[in-house]
């Protein structure tokens, strides 16, 4: 029985974010799931908009790399085979913005990146944790180090293909 029709892959265009993109592929593969993706901005400024100490930018600037994100989010999208329409760029905290548009198109599975910071972030990430905490259906934190020393996916080593025959 496959419990997972629609999964959720979160990106933070990080260098290891290849790992969990491909882990994501061959999952949503696997289990014949629908795959959607989501990039939160958080990290962008927006003209006219106040953001802490953050150094103001010209509106073109802004627009600059919102097209390089868009691109980069439209690029990964292309190559997993997701429609357009299932490609999200979202403005906000990346967790809340990951949970929110997860209950909105009734996802079973979210998939994030775990970095590793401090305190149980230094476990999950901050984003990763926060998205296990708050979540209503089921999260897969694939922890990173880097592309050549990444463990496989939580443990999961192998049992991918297991779980499509269930």
């Amino acid at each position: 029985m496959n419990d997972y029709r629609h999964i959720l892959l979160a990106v933070d265009f990080a260098e290891t974010d290849e790992y969990v993109i491909r882990k994501a592929g061959h999952l949503a593969e696997t289990l014949r799931a629908r795959l959607s993706i989501i990039h939160v901005l958080d990290n962008i400024p927006m003209p006219d908009m106040a953001y802490g100490t953050m150094i103001s930018m010209t509106g073109d600037s802004s627009y600059e790399l919102l097209e390089v994100e868009k691109s980069r989010l439209n690029e990964i999208g292309a190559r997993l085979n997701i429609e357009p329409a299932r490609r999200w760029m979202v403005w906000g905290v990346p967790g809340q913005e990951i949970v929110r548009l997860a209950e909105q198109e009734q996802v079973d599975l979210i998939i994030v990146g775990s970095h590793g910071r401090h305190g149980l972030a230094l476990l999950l990430g901050s984003t990763a944790s926060n998205v296990l905490h708050h979540a209503t259906c089921d999260v897969l934190a694939i922890r990173l180090q880097n592309e050549s020393s990444a463990p496989e996916a939580a443990g999961l080593s192998g049992n991918l293909a297991r779980l499509g025959a269930s």
